[in-house]
């Protein structure tokens, strides 16, 4: 039988879960290479207890059997998790996928991941650096293999700097700032904000009672990058933007030479606009790691904790909040009516 210390014919799966969805991927243990996936369009919610592991099982069980069935007998050795909102909501998964997955498949090898891990984990690898993921919200995390750094992904009210949401609300309100007359103002915003939303003295009473706010914010952030090339305003706010970027990295980033940074996620498909003065700002306050392209994407982190893990090469820290390791002798925590319903 494949074990830890011959994973050869072993199989692991990784999972990247986020407000998109999910998905789902199988790969051999030795070596990492994905045989398949799966997605789901239906994020997994949110209860009392935090991110569901009810619902999460009853997605995923019935997509890994399908991704099994193909390969016999071979047998599901580790797991990987990466979710958004493990380090503050992941408690439910702590305490019953250990057990629920141990029953499902006998994997005794499991690793639960904030998706700023997985994400860390796909782009770098397991080298020493920072990785700072942008989209609607902005979080760097670095490690020097020894613990975590972890730099804003404070939510758009009291952090996220340099996000997409953060862009947006600048936008917005340099739109704002055009249609009173105040300085500050840009009248090329003003005209892609009406565009986009109607008449902006109704914006506010449309933006405020809206539970996505940040989304709507950062919807509006390509159109500042569209504007940047001829509107300074539109350019001081990315300039701005990527000042506070480089500072989480620099955060983030561990002391020493051999670093790297990588930057993942939608906000960097702004482009050179955005681009352009971060690498700037990159080079002046992180001068000592080099800036790289991400290998790969959170999904493919996933699968690189689960091979790490299966083969007994994972060099990536453990920690309470942003990675948890259950190894071996996992505890038993959910009951098998839980794990048949996912079935």
């Amino acid at each position: 039988m494949s074990s830890v210390n011959d994973p050869s014919g072993a199989l692991v799966v990784g999972v990247d879960s986020g407000g998109s969805g999910l998905r789902i991927a199988l790969a051999e243990a030795a070596g990492g290479a994905v045989l398949d996936t799966r997605s789901s369009r239906e994020p997994v919610p949110t209860g009392p207890g935090g991110i569901s592991a009810g619902h999460f099982l009853d997605q995923v069980l019935p997509a890994v059997r399908s991704l099994t069935e193909p390969h016999g007998s071979r047998p599901v050795v580790a797991v990987a998790v990466g979710a958004a909102g493990m380090a503050t909501l992941g408690d439910e998964l702590r305490a019953e996928l250990p057990g629920a997955l141990a029953e499902a498949w006998g994997v005794r090898r499991l690793a639960l991941a904030a998706d700023a891990v997985t994400a860390y984990a796909g782009a770098l690898g397991q080298r020493p650096g920072a990785v700072v993921a942008g989209g609607t919200g902005m979080i760097a995390l670095g490690t020097d293999l020894r613990s975590w750094r972890r730099a804003d992904g404070w939510g758009h009210l009291l952090g996220d700097c340099g996000s997409g949401a953060w862009i947006g609300r600048a936008g917005l309100e340099a739109a704002m700032r055009a249609y009173d007359g105040r300085r500050g103002g840009s009248a090329a915003l003003l005209a892609r904000a009406e565009r986009l939303f109607g008449p902006v003295a109704g914006l506010p009473g449309a933006l405020y009672p809206r539970t996505d706010r940040p989304a709507v914010l950062a919807s509006f952030a390509p159109e500042v990058g569209r504007c940047a090339a001829e509107d300074p305003v539109a350019a001081d706010i990315l300039a701005r933007a990527a000042g506070h970027i480089a500072e989480a990295a620099e955060a983030a980033c561990p002391d020493g030479p051999g670093a790297s940074v990588a930057l993942t996620g939608g906000l960097f498909k702004l482009g050179d606009p955005l681009l352009v003065p971060l690498r700037a700002a990159l080079g002046e306050l992180v001068p000592r790691a080099g800036t790289v392209e991400p290998a790969g994407d959170p999904l493919s982190g996933a699968v690189a904790l689960a091979a790490a893990l299966a083969t007994g090469t994972l060099r990536l820290p453990e920690d309470p909040a942003l990675l948890r390791l259950f190894v071996e002798n996992a505890p038993r925590a959910a009951s098998s009516a839980q794990v048949g319903g996912g079935a």
